[in-house]
Order: C-alpha cells, then structure tokens, then sequence
C-alpha cells in the first residue's frame, strides 16, 4: 500500500526527479483517480509540489493536473493563491481552458481586493 498520494502517484506515473520506486502492487489508473477524487487539498498540493515543482514539468498527465486543481479548489474556493497556481497550470497546458484561466484570475483578484 502507498502512504501518501504522491507516492501512488510516483509508482503509478514515475517522477522526473527521482526513479520509479520499486513496487510489488499492481497498478491501475483508476484506483489512483479514486484515491486524489478523496484526498484533503494538501495532499494534493503536496503531490503537485513535489512531482511538478516548476508547473512545466513531471510526468504526471494533464488531465491528472486539471483534476488535481479542481478538487483543491473545490475545497478552497477562496483561495487566491491556489487560483492563480490553478490558472498558470490551466493555462500552460493549452488554449482551450483560456476562458477558465481568465476566470479564476478575475476571482483571484476580486479576493485579493478585499
């Protein structure tokens, strides 16, 4: 069993920073999708933080980073920090989420000004 998030994630996913640890379970994407669906919004950043630490990098999957974010922003909607860590993300990645990007920096912002 994995201790922690970033763990299942590096076993699962491999880490550009340090080998693949070796692991005697058998992996599948959903398991891992379903234990990030439930993990606390550190748990979450703490695997963002060390698997991606410059946003550019890591081998974890987009799709895996856009998850990430929403679920961290689901359970801190204000936050204006996550938002703007969330947009430069979403906004990294690809055109299509621009709307999203501008989205949460306007939020980001709004918060900030109190």
């Amino acid at each position: 069993m994995h201790r922690t998030l970033t763990e299942h994630a590096r076993c699962l996913y491999g880490d550009e920073y340090r080998p693949k640890p070796e692991c005697d379970r058998e992996h599948r994407e959903h398991y891992f999708v379903e234990e990030l669906t439930f993990a606390d919004a550190d748990s979450i950043l703490a695997m963002l933080h060390e698997l991606c630490p410059h946003v550019a990098d890591g081998f974890l999957p987009v799709w895996v980073r856009n998850l990430a974010y929403r679920l961290m922003l689901l359970q801190r909607p204000e936050e204006p920090v996550l938002m703007r860590e969330a947009a430069q993300n979403l906004w990294l990645h690809g055109p299509d989420w621009d709307d999203i990007v501008a989205d949460l920096t306007r939020r980001a912002d709004a918060l900030e000004a109190g």
